[in-house]
C-alpha cells in the first residue's frame, strides 16, 4: 500500500531558466532528511508540461538515485498520446522508480471508458511489475476517469491499487471506496482536503501528494502520522497551522487593466515557486507561459507566510536550517521581491 505523506516536487531552474540539478538534489535531501514518505517526480507541479522529455527523464533518473533506499519515488509519466506514456513508464522502471503517475489525457478529452482502454490498460499491461496510479484532477484536464471504470482497472490490472484524487469532490471520492473496495488506495491530490479525506470512513484516504510539503515537509509528516494513527488533536493543530500556506496552492486576485477589472489566478506552481524563491529554497521562475504573480498576489503570498512565522515559526525552522537561511528577515526585506512580480499588466 502507497501510504504517508509525498512531496509533489517542484523543478528548480537556474537564471537562464534550465534544470537546476544540483538545486534539486539539495530539495530531495532536505525532503528525505525531513520524514517524507515518498517523492513524487515531475507531475504537474514539476512543471512536467514545459519540460523538453529529455529533462523529464533526467529529472528521473535523478530523483530516483537520492531516493534510493531512502524513501518511495514515483515519476510523472503521463501525456495526452498512450505511446508517449508507454516511453517514459518504460525510462522510468529502468531509473528505478517505485511506482508511475498517470493524469488523465488532457486536452484531447477521451472519455471514462477511453482512458480507461486505450490509456490505463496498455500502460499496466506493458509494466505487471510496476505500481500504476491513476491521476484523476479534471480541472485541469478537462475529462475525467469515473469510480466504476477505475473499479475495473483494479480487477483487469492488479498493478492499479492506488488513486491520486484530485477532483475536489468528496461524493466522487466516496464513490471510489465504495466500488473499489477497502483494500484500495485513495491519496489526497489537494493539501486543503487531505484532513477531511483522511477522517472521512466513507473516503479513508492513506495520505497525500502534497505540494505545500515542498516547503514544510515535516509538518505535513506528521499530520499525515497523526491522522494515521486517529491522534486527531495534534493532527488538527497542524492543519490549523498549515492552512494559510495550503491557500497558496491556487492564488485569486482582482486586477485592474486598461481594459477593466479582471481576476488572475496564479495556479501550482506559480506561488510555491514564488514563496520558495522569497525564502531563499532553490527555485527559479516558472517556465512560460507560467509567469510572474501579480503584486496582489504577492502579497497574499507574504501575508500567509508572515502568519505562520508569527503563529507557528516551528513549520518554517526546517528550511530554516537546511537552508541557512533567516525566515523573518527575507519575510520583512522587499528586496527578495525584486523580478517576482509584474510592475505593469
Amino acid at each position: 500500500m502507497i501510504a504517508g505523506s509525498f512531496t509533489a516536487l517542484i523543478t528548480p531552474f537556474t537564471e537562464n531558466n534550465e534544470v537546476d540539478y544540483h538545486g534539486l538534489e539539495q530539495l530531495v535531501s532536505f525532503q528525505i532528511m525531513n520524514g517524507i514518505s515518498g517523492i513524487l517526480a515531475v507531475g504537474t507541479t514539476g512543471e512536467s508540461p514545459t519540460l523538453v522529455w529529455d529533462e523529464h527523464n533526467k529529472v528521473i533518473e535523478k530523483v530516483a538515485e537520492k531516493t534510493k533506499n531512502n524513501c518511495i519515488c514515483i515519476a510523472g509519466t503521463g501525456s495526452n498520446n498512450t505511446a508517449e506514456a508507454l516511453t517514459a513508464t518504460k525510462h522510468a522502471l529502468h531509473a528505478g522508480v517505485d511506482a508511475v503517475l498517470l493524469v488523465d489525457p488532457y486536452y484531447n478529452g477521451p472519455s471514462s471508458l477511453e482512458i480507461r482502454k486505450e490509456y490505463i490498460e496498455p500502460v499496466a499491461g506493458a509494466f505487471p511489475s510496476l505500481d500504476i496510479i491513476p491521476y484523476i484532477i479534471p480541472g485541469r484536464t478537462g475529462t475525467q476517469l469515473l469510480p466504476e471504470d477505475l473499479a475495473i482497472l483494479t480487477e483487469t490490472c492488479k498493478n492499479v491499487r492506488a488513486v491520486k484524487e484530485a477532483t475536489g469532490n468528496l461524493e466522487n471520492m466516496k464513490q471510489t471506496r465504495k466500488y473499489c473496495g477497502p483494500d484500495f488506495t485513495i491519496i489526497s491530490g489537494d493539501d486543503g482536503l487531505t484532513f477531511t479525506m483522511m477522517t472521512d470512513p466513507e473516503i479513508q484516504c492513506t495520505g497525500v501528494i502534497s505540494v505545500i510539503s515542498n516547503i514544510a515537509p515535516k509538518a505535513i509528516s506528521e499530520m499525515v502520522r497523526y491522522l494515521s494513527a486517529g491522534e486527531i488533536g495534534p493532527a488538527t493543530k497542524l492543519q490549523k497551522a498549515l492552512k494559510p500556506l495550503f491557500e497558496l496552492v491556487t492564488v485569486k486576485t482582482m486586477e485592474s487593466t486598461i481594459r477593466g477589472n479582471v481576476e488572475c489566478r496564479a495556479r501550482n506552481p506559480l506561488a510555491t515557486k514564488t514563496l520558495m524563491s522569497i525564502l531563499g529554497m532553490p527555485s527559479g521562475r516558472c517556465r512560460q507561459p507560467l509567469g510572474r504573480m501579480t503584486k496582489n498576489g504577492i502579497e497574499t503570498v507574504v501575508r500567509a507566510a508572515r502568519k505562520v512565522q508569527a503563529e507557528n515559526p516551528e513549520i518554517f525552522e526546517p528550511a530554516a536550517e537546511a537552508f541557512h537561511i533567516d525566515i523573518h528577515e527575507r519575510l520583512n526585506s522587499d528586496r527578495y521581491l525584486k523580478g517576482l512580480y509584474y510592475t505593469e499588466y
